[in-house]
């Protein structure tokens, strides 16, 4: 027992921790890379999916729009077949540009949820239940107000069966996402961006509020147990 606590031991367990955490200084911004890749991969791998997804959704809907063209599609593997045949490979990735913009997504909402938090902090010792309960929620509103429009422009990308730009296929593109916004700040308004907010909100502000709840809970409970003080920056 003495051996395992001599100084020896002491100086390896101090090097070990000034190692670890030379490391991760050095490298987070490796990591947070890393988790940015990852979600570009998913968006790249998984649009096709949304793709024929949405369309098979609003199959057989009435639109008031009449450059929309509607959709005949027998099932999945026949809307797959149809997309390549008539529009080519690369219809499978519409609205790309846009889910790719929405990976920052999260990160604004754990930007505006610390700062909340932070503020919070510097005029109570511990925050409740509720506060973050409350906190987390306003956090995923302004994240999904903020990004909302790039959603709608999504949505209408991976439709697809839109007449935009016939000689432009590629539906995707800057060009073609600020001539879809410009388009339906023209038509409806700058609230025509922001049409089926509500249902969005009401999807996701209860489910982020809750994993904020959830994550805090966990956070101290683990430093409870590993007999640890939680310090916060304010």
């Amino acid at each position: 027992m003495s051996s395992v606590l001599s100084y020896e031991s002491l100086v390896h367990a101090v090097a070990g921790a000034v190692g670890s955490m030379t490391a991760m200084t050095v490298f987070f911004p490796l990591d947070t890379a890393r988790l940015r890749l990852q979600g570009v991969v998913n968006v790249l791998l998984t649009t096709p999916l949304w793709v024929v997804n949405t369309r098979l959704k609003l199959q057989g809907a009435k639109f008031r729009n009449e450059d929309i063209v509607p959709t005949n599609y027998k099932g999945i593997i026949d809307a797959f077949h149809q997309i390549i045949r008539d529009e080519g490979v690369l219809a499978l990735w519409n609205g790309t540009f846009p889910s790719l913009l929405l990976v920052f997504n999260p990160a604004i909402q754990f930007m505006f949820y610390e700062g909340l938090k932070r503020q919070l902090l510097k005029k109570k010792m511990k925050l409740s239940s509720l506060d973050v309960f409350i906190i987390g929620a306003i956090a995923k509103a302004i994240a999904t107000t903020v990004t909302y429009p790039m959603q709608t422009v999504q949505s209408i990308l991976r439709f697809g069966r839109h007449r935009l730009n016939p000689e432009n296929r590629t539906l995707g593109s800057l060009r073609n996402v600020l001539y879809l916004l410009h388009q339906r700040v023209k038509r409806f308004g700058i609230i025509g961006l922001y049409k089926g907010l509500e249902a969005k909100l009401l999807q996701t502000v209860l489910t982020a509020a809750l994993m904020f709840l959830v994550y805090e809970k966990l956070t101290a409970a683990t430093f409870t147990v590993m007999g640890l003080k939680r310090t916060h920056k304010h």
